[in-house]
């Protein structure tokens, strides 16, 4: 018995950690396709990949936090998907071969948003 107890404490003191790192794979899937679907918005390689999942998820993590809202276009109605275009925009500004214009911030958003909305598992911090 005392073993189930520490893999239920050990499970509990990863959570967040664990919860981090799901949601890293999947905005990094995401947003690879959203990538390869959208004009005028691309990624170099797979480092400015994995790089701009790290930022997104950094950035959707800390507006949760903050603000309670989600960054994603389906997370709170309209402010979500604003939240959405903006973080999508930002990103560009922190990783070496990201770039997308606003439109295509917009068009990247809805698409994000579907797929993120389709993907199986709960994706909540």
């Amino acid at each position: 018995m005392e073993n189930n107890n520490s893999r239920t404490q050990s499970s509990s003191s990863m959570g967040t950690f664990g919860q981090m790192i799901g949601r890293f794979i999947v905005a990094a899937i995401i947003l690879g396709i959203t990538a390869f679907f959208t004009p005028g918005f691309s990624i170099n390689n797979i480092w400015a990949l994995a790089i701009s999942a790290i930022v997104l998820t950094v950035m959707d993590y800390l507006i949760i936090k903050f603000t309670g809202l989600h960054a994603m276009a389906f997370g709170k109605g309209f402010v979500g998907f604003v939240l959405a275009v903006v973080v999508l925009y930002a990103t560009q500004f922190f990783v070496a071969g990201y770039s997308i214009s606003w439109m295509a911030a917009i068009i990247g958003a809805l698409i994000y948003g579907v797929i993120d909305y389709i993907m199986p598992g709960e994706q909540t911090m």
